[in-house]
């Protein structure tokens, strides 16, 4: 093997390495946007799973608005955990 072959295998095995380790960080890196996204697709799993009730919620959105909305379900989760103890 001559130098010049020597020479570019070396190079070649530092580029491999340099690359390996990038391809790691970036792997490293991207993993709170993979939860997020594995987060959001479980979400419109099961948006698409039930259209009716996301379809009766987008109604109730529009038609009561989203403050009013807000209020009157947290008005009925707190008479739900009267009742229910």
């Amino acid at each position: 093997m001559s130098g010049r072959e020597q020479s570019l295998a070396e190079r070649r095995l530092e580029l491999v390495r340099r690359s390996a380790a990038q391809r790691a960080a970036l792997v490293a890196n991207a993993d709170p946007f993979v939860r997020k996204a594995a987060a959001l697709d479980r979400l419109v799993t099961k948006v698409r799973q039930y259209p009716m009730v996301t379809a009766a919620a987008a109604g109730a959105v529009t038609f009561f608005g989203s403050r009013k909305l807000f209020t009157l379900v947290t008005r009925a989760l707190s008479i739900y955990a009267l009742f229910r103890r």
